[in-house]
């Protein structure tokens, strides 16, 4: 199993998703999408290691009592090809963050993550999923938590209850 780095880990963040989160940056990816807004990210090694310190960290902002923190959002890089660093962090937010979503952010298509067992065991652990390449032809400013026309907003539960992409309201 290849080390997971992590680009960045932001408390507090309003732009990643709906309501007060924390976000986590995964690095790598192999999309290499035409004008990545995080293209240092592509680096696997970029940034630092993730470690269990980490880990408890957001655990523990995630549970915050003073502070209504909505959940967790997961960035990259592409969060896809860091499953194996991914899961065991998406279970514990399932187990020991009551009432927190998890939103993931994927160049890659719903379609083609359900079609991974791997990919697809890490999404079951997801609300919300923003998917599809970034097309830089078609990016779009005014568009919520997605860069281009092309990406979907995903609800994650009723997509997979009936087996097709169900976009979010």
């Amino acid at each position: 199993m290849r080390p997971m780095y992590i680009a960045d880990y932001k408390r507090f963040d309003v732009i990643n998703g709906r309501g007060l989160r924390h976000s986590i940056f995964t690095s790598g990816c192999t999309h290499h999408c035409k004008g990545c807004f995080n293209a240092a990210t592509w680096n696997f090694n970029y940034g630092k290691p993730y470690t269990g310190e980490l880990e408890e960290q957001i655990i523990g902002d995630l549970n915050m009592p003073e502070v209504n923190i909505a959940g967790l959002s997961i960035l990259g890089g592409e969060p896809f090809q860091n499953v194996e660093g991914l899961l065991g962090l998406a279970t514990r937010v399932r187990r020991e963050c009551r009432g927190k979503d998890i939103w993931i952010w994927s160049g890659y298509t719903f379609e083609e993550i359900v079609a991974d067992a791997s990919r697809r065991e890490l999404l079951t652990y997801c609300d919300v999923l923003i998917d599809g390449k970034f097309i830089l032809e078609r990016r779009n400013l005014k568009l919520k938590w997605r860069g281009s026309d092309n990406q979907r907003v995903i609800d994650v539960r009723e997509s997979l209850w009936t087996k097709q992409a169900v976009l979010m309201p």
